[in-house]
Protein backbone atom coordinates (compact mmCIF):
# COMPACT_ATOMS: atom_id res chain seq x y z
CA UNK A 1 0.00 0.00 0.00
CA UNK A 2 2.54 2.36 0.89
CA UNK A 3 5.02 1.59 -1.85
CA UNK A 4 1.68 2.87 -4.15
CA UNK A 5 0.91 6.04 -2.17
CA UNK A 6 2.14 8.90 -4.23
CA UNK A 7 2.27 11.40 -1.51
CA UNK A 8 4.32 8.51 0.69
CA UNK A 9 6.41 8.17 -1.73
CA UNK A 10 6.87 12.25 -2.04
CA UNK A 11 7.44 12.86 1.56
CA UNK A 12 10.00 10.24 1.66
CA UNK A 13 11.78 11.81 -1.35
CA UNK A 14 11.55 15.55 0.17
CA UNK A 15 11.64 14.73 3.65
CA UNK A 16 8.88 15.37 5.46
CA UNK A 17 8.00 12.95 8.23
CA UNK A 18 4.59 11.81 7.27
CA UNK A 19 2.34 12.12 4.27
CA UNK A 20 0.11 14.40 6.02
CA UNK A 21 2.58 17.06 5.73
CA UNK A 22 0.93 17.71 2.21
CA UNK A 23 -2.53 18.33 3.34
CA UNK A 24 -1.62 21.49 5.63
CA UNK A 25 0.69 22.44 2.52
CA UNK A 26 -2.14 22.01 0.46
CA UNK A 27 -4.30 23.93 2.12
CA UNK A 28 -1.80 27.16 3.45
CA UNK A 29 -1.04 27.27 -0.18
CA UNK A 30 -4.51 27.84 -1.27
CA UNK A 31 -5.99 30.09 1.17
CA UNK A 32 -2.56 31.35 3.37
CA UNK A 33 -3.58 31.29 6.66
CA UNK A 34 -0.33 30.98 7.59
CA UNK A 35 2.58 33.58 7.17
CA UNK A 36 6.05 34.47 7.58
CA UNK A 37 6.49 35.45 11.44
CA UNK A 38 3.36 33.72 12.57
CA UNK A 39 3.45 32.27 16.11
CA UNK A 40 1.49 28.65 15.32
CA UNK A 41 0.03 26.30 18.09
CA UNK A 42 0.28 22.99 16.30
CA UNK A 43 -1.83 20.44 18.43
CA UNK A 44 -1.24 16.73 18.03
CA UNK A 45 2.02 16.89 16.02
CA UNK A 46 3.60 14.01 16.19
CA UNK A 47 5.56 12.70 13.91
CA UNK A 48 6.29 16.22 12.72
CA UNK A 49 5.21 16.92 9.04
CA UNK A 50 2.77 19.56 10.30
CA UNK A 51 5.43 20.82 12.40
CA UNK A 52 7.86 21.01 9.38
CA UNK A 53 5.34 22.46 6.95
CA UNK A 54 4.68 25.12 9.47
CA UNK A 55 8.15 25.73 10.31
CA UNK A 56 8.92 26.51 6.79
CA UNK A 57 6.00 29.07 6.47
CA UNK A 58 6.47 31.35 9.26
CA UNK A 59 10.11 31.39 8.52
CA UNK A 60 13.04 32.13 11.26
CA UNK A 61 10.99 35.47 12.72
CA UNK A 62 7.97 33.29 13.10
CA UNK A 63 7.40 30.42 15.99
CA UNK A 64 5.85 26.38 15.93
CA UNK A 65 5.19 24.64 18.87
CA UNK A 66 3.84 21.60 18.54
CA UNK A 67 2.51 19.56 21.55
CA UNK A 68 1.28 15.77 21.60
CA UNK A 69 1.10 12.84 24.21
CA UNK A 70 3.66 11.36 22.86
CA UNK A 71 7.72 13.06 23.05
CA UNK A 72 8.61 14.58 19.11
CA UNK A 73 11.61 13.75 17.77
CA UNK A 74 12.87 17.17 17.57
CA UNK A 75 13.16 18.91 14.31
CA UNK A 76 16.68 21.06 13.57
CA UNK A 77 15.15 24.08 12.70
CA UNK A 78 15.36 26.83 15.78
CA UNK A 79 11.75 28.56 15.52
CA UNK A 80 9.97 24.90 16.59
CA UNK A 81 10.27 23.92 19.99
CA UNK A 82 7.66 20.72 21.12
CA UNK A 83 6.37 19.71 24.36
CA UNK A 84 4.14 16.53 25.79
CA UNK A 85 0.95 17.55 26.85
CA UNK A 86 -2.39 16.60 26.70
CA UNK A 87 -5.13 18.89 25.07
CA UNK A 88 -8.28 17.18 27.09
CA UNK A 89 -6.33 18.73 30.37
CA UNK A 90 -7.02 21.97 31.34
CA UNK A 91 -3.43 22.82 31.89
CA UNK A 92 -2.43 22.36 28.37
CA UNK A 93 -3.64 25.98 28.01
CA UNK A 94 -1.44 27.29 30.55
CA UNK A 95 1.56 25.43 29.54
CA UNK A 96 0.91 26.83 26.11
CA UNK A 97 0.59 30.12 27.15
CA UNK A 98 3.70 30.16 28.93
CA UNK A 99 5.75 29.59 26.35
CA UNK A 100 4.31 31.44 23.96
CA UNK A 101 5.62 35.23 23.04
CA UNK A 102 2.36 36.32 22.37
CA UNK A 103 -1.15 35.21 21.54
CA UNK A 104 -1.15 32.77 18.31
CA UNK A 105 -1.83 33.64 15.20
CA UNK A 106 -2.52 30.20 13.97
CA UNK A 107 -3.71 26.88 15.48
CA UNK A 108 -3.83 23.79 13.61
CA UNK A 109 -4.94 20.02 14.56
CA UNK A 110 -4.52 16.78 13.24
CA UNK A 111 -5.03 15.27 16.55
CA UNK A 112 -6.92 11.56 16.61
CA UNK A 113 -7.11 8.69 18.54
CA UNK A 114 -6.77 5.15 17.77
CA UNK A 115 -9.60 3.76 15.41
CA UNK A 116 -11.97 1.15 17.03
CA UNK A 117 -13.49 -0.05 13.92
CA UNK A 118 -16.71 0.77 15.33
CA UNK A 119 -17.78 3.90 13.40
CA UNK A 120 -19.98 5.85 15.73
CA UNK A 121 -17.78 5.89 18.30
CA UNK A 122 -14.74 6.76 16.16
CA UNK A 123 -16.75 9.91 14.78
CA UNK A 124 -17.92 10.83 18.25
CA UNK A 125 -14.17 10.77 19.78
CA UNK A 126 -12.94 12.71 16.61
CA UNK A 127 -15.25 15.35 17.30
CA UNK A 128 -14.85 15.50 21.13
CA UNK A 129 -10.69 16.03 20.01
CA UNK A 130 -11.77 18.54 17.82
CA UNK A 131 -13.95 20.24 20.22
CA UNK A 132 -11.08 20.26 23.07
CA UNK A 133 -8.85 21.64 20.14
CA UNK A 134 -11.06 24.51 19.29
CA UNK A 135 -11.17 25.57 23.18
CA UNK A 136 -7.83 25.17 23.20
CA UNK A 137 -7.39 27.86 19.84
CA UNK A 138 -10.00 29.96 22.06
CA UNK A 139 -8.08 30.67 24.22
CA UNK A 140 -4.44 31.13 22.98
CA UNK A 141 -5.33 32.99 19.72
CA UNK A 142 -5.24 36.69 19.13
CA UNK A 143 -8.23 38.64 17.46
CA UNK A 144 -8.80 37.76 13.67
CA UNK A 145 -6.46 34.42 13.99
CA UNK A 146 -7.17 31.05 11.91
CA UNK A 147 -7.83 27.41 13.31
CA UNK A 148 -7.45 24.21 10.92
CA UNK A 149 -8.85 20.86 12.16
CA UNK A 150 -9.75 17.53 11.21
CA UNK A 151 -12.71 15.83 11.77
CA UNK A 152 -15.00 13.31 10.27
CA UNK A 153 -17.48 13.48 8.23
CA UNK A 154 -20.81 12.49 10.49
CA UNK A 155 -23.71 13.07 12.24
CA UNK A 156 -22.08 15.14 14.74
CA UNK A 157 -20.13 17.28 12.54
CA UNK A 158 -22.85 20.06 11.35
CA UNK A 159 -23.23 21.17 15.37
CA UNK A 160 -19.32 21.00 15.19
CA UNK A 161 -19.46 23.51 12.24
CA UNK A 162 -21.75 25.34 13.38
CA UNK A 163 -20.25 26.01 16.85
CA UNK A 164 -16.78 27.43 14.85
CA UNK A 165 -19.01 29.77 12.57
CA UNK A 166 -19.94 31.35 16.01
CA UNK A 167 -16.58 32.10 16.71
CA UNK A 168 -14.90 32.78 13.54
CA UNK A 169 -15.75 35.47 10.62
CA UNK A 170 -15.45 33.00 7.71
CA UNK A 171 -15.45 28.79 8.18
CA UNK A 172 -14.37 26.66 5.12
CA UNK A 173 -14.63 22.88 4.75
CA UNK A 174 -12.03 21.07 3.09
CA UNK A 175 -11.03 17.78 1.81
CA UNK A 176 -6.75 18.36 0.83
CA UNK A 177 -5.89 16.48 -2.52
CA UNK A 178 -3.85 14.81 0.06
CA UNK A 179 -6.46 13.18 2.26
CA UNK A 180 -7.13 9.48 0.52
CA UNK A 181 -10.81 9.45 -1.28
CA UNK A 182 -12.04 7.13 0.72
CA UNK A 183 -11.30 8.90 4.14
CA UNK A 184 -14.13 10.18 6.08
CA UNK A 185 -11.82 12.77 7.52
CA UNK A 186 -12.27 16.26 6.69
CA UNK A 187 -10.92 19.74 7.79
CA UNK A 188 -12.14 22.86 8.98
CA UNK A 189 -10.72 26.02 8.55
CA UNK A 190 -12.15 29.02 11.01
CA UNK A 191 -10.47 32.37 9.46
CA UNK A 192 -11.08 35.99 11.24
CA UNK A 193 -11.60 35.50 14.68
CA UNK A 194 -14.38 37.43 16.68
CA UNK A 195 -13.62 39.44 19.16
CA UNK A 196 -14.88 38.18 22.60
CA UNK A 197 -15.31 34.71 21.49
CA UNK A 198 -13.53 33.02 24.47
Amino acid sequence: MHRRDYYYQKAKEEKYRSRAAYKLLQVVNKYHFMKPTDVVVDLGSAPGGWLQVASKTVGEHGIVLGIDLKPIDMLSESNVCAIVGDITKPETISQIKEILPRAADVVISDVSQSLSGVWELDHVRQIDLAERSLQIALAVLKVDGSFFVKTFQGEATRNFVANIRRHFGRVIIVKPKASRARSAEIYVLGLNLKAMSS
